[in-house]
């Protein structure tokens, strides 16, 4: 069975298969967006922030995953790692908040949420701790996480099957971000038209990566 990922806004994903539904960094109503309705088994937040920990959002009985492990959930397997890097403070450079990457994996497929990253990861990072990504949600908005050049330069490391870009401007959204289509004129596309989930599968992943962009939930639609 394909794993269905929609979006519902910021860096928050509902990842779903036959077994089990997952959905990563809930925000809280202080982003702009309404969080749709949305059941889970599994519940992870990348960093603690109200814009990523809404856990409270989310409906059903869940296991919640905040930092690094190894989990198996509902059939799902779950990998968090640390990855955090430096930004400037009045007392010069100073390390990041915590930020957790998770990795699933629904039988034969992986999904890889890089969180709030803020850094290019190294050749080394990307092959002792990531490893194969099928499909990459990525941050590309700016802010506390990677703009595009940088998300353009993860993307280049990974080499993901499938790109799908999170945590940029939208209508609405309470956050100095830059908008999406600075990430696509990186990746060298003009523009991607938004479909509305995306169902993928072992089977169907393109030969060379492709950016796949969705179109955000309505708080009633999820």
């Amino acid at each position: 069975m394909p794993v269905e990922i929609t979006w519902l806004g910021h860096s928050c994903f509902r990842l779903r298969d036959r077994a089990a539904t997952v959905v990563t960094d809930p925000y809280g109503k202080g982003l702009g967006p309404i969080l749709p309705r949305v059941r889970a088994d599994i519940v992870t937040i990348s960093h603690d922030a109200d814009d990523h920990n809404n856990v409270r959002g989310v409906k059903g009985d869940f296991q919640v995953l905040t930092g690094p492990g190894e989990y198996e959930v509902s059939s799902v397997f779950v990998t968090g790692l640390e990855l955090r890097g430096e930004r400037k403070g009045k007392k010069g450079a100073e390390a990041a908040p915590r930020n957790t990457v998770f990795l699933f994996e629904f039988d034969d497929l992986t999904v890889c949420h890089l969180g709030d990253l803020n850094h290019v990861p190294t050749q080394a990072q990307v092959e002792e701790a990531l490893g194969t990504v099928d499909v990459l949600l990525i941050p590309v908005g700016g802010g506390e996480s990677l703009n595009a050049s940088q998300a353009s330069e993860v993307v280049s490391l990974l080499e993901p099957h499938i790109v799908i870009p999170m945590h940029y401007k939208v209508p609405g959204i309470d956050l100095n971000l830059d908008p999406v289509n600075k990430f696509l004129k990186e990746m060298g596309l003009d523009k991607v038209a938004p479909q509305e989930s995306l169902k993928v599968s072992r089977g169907g992943l393109p030969d060379e990566t492709q950016v796949v962009v969705l179109e955000l939930k309505s708080k009633d639609e999820a």
